[in-house]
């Protein structure tokens, strides 16, 4: 009963943010369904975890003696990640919907996989601080190093081709004042 209790009151607090920050409640949310985040919206830690991929990205490059881009894309993305690369409020609206029964089957692979990495912590956590609320759950596990960056390594390889490109335009930005 509790339980269900802290549910409800965290349902009724996503609805209130998701209400000021969109302009609406999502429709499935009280079904029991986990909407996908509005069209257009901006990852808000992509610098950070753009800055974490490259820094994975150059660990492994170093130490490989034969490099091959497939197979480097592939090695990165399981390598260990500083953080989940998930905002809070999201995190919080995917283990509140997973504490209702909520299996992710919607899902693509590696997002799934990583909230039930989240999850799994969350149930940690939540037991051994009862108290906490799930919104502090939330941000306490998704600031927790991740085992991986659960990423394709598709995805990898743009968001890493991006930064280098980034880094390229800078660095001749620079250069050209010295002429």
């Amino acid at each position: 009963m509790h339980f269900y209790l802290l549910t409800l009151d965290f349902t009724n607090f996503v609805r209130k943010i998701m209400a000021c920050r969109y302009g609406t409640v999502p429709c499935g949310f009280a079904a029991g369904t986990i909407n996908m985040k509005p069209h257009g919206s901006k990852f808000e830690y992509e610098q950070e975890r753009d800055k974490d991929l490259m820094r994975a990205y150059h660990q492994l490059i170093e130490k490989t003696a034969y490099i091959s881009m497939p197979l480097i894309y592939e090695e990165v993305v399981d390598m260990p990640s500083a953080r989940f690369w998930v905002s809070e409020e999201r995190a919080a609206i995917v283990i509140a919907a997973m504490m209702r029964g909520d299996k992710l089957s919607s899902m693509r692979h590696n997002k799934r996989e990583m909230f039930r990495e989240i999850y799994r912590r969350a149930v940690k956590l939540k037991k051994e601080c009862p108290n906490m609320s799930v919104f502090d759950i939330a941000f306490n596990v998704v600031r927790q190093p991740a085992p991986k960056f659960y990423l394709t390594p598709g995805s990898a390889k743009v968001i890493i081709c991006k930064a280098k490109k980034k880094w390229y335009e800078e660095r001749k930005r620079k250069l050209r004042h010295l002429f």
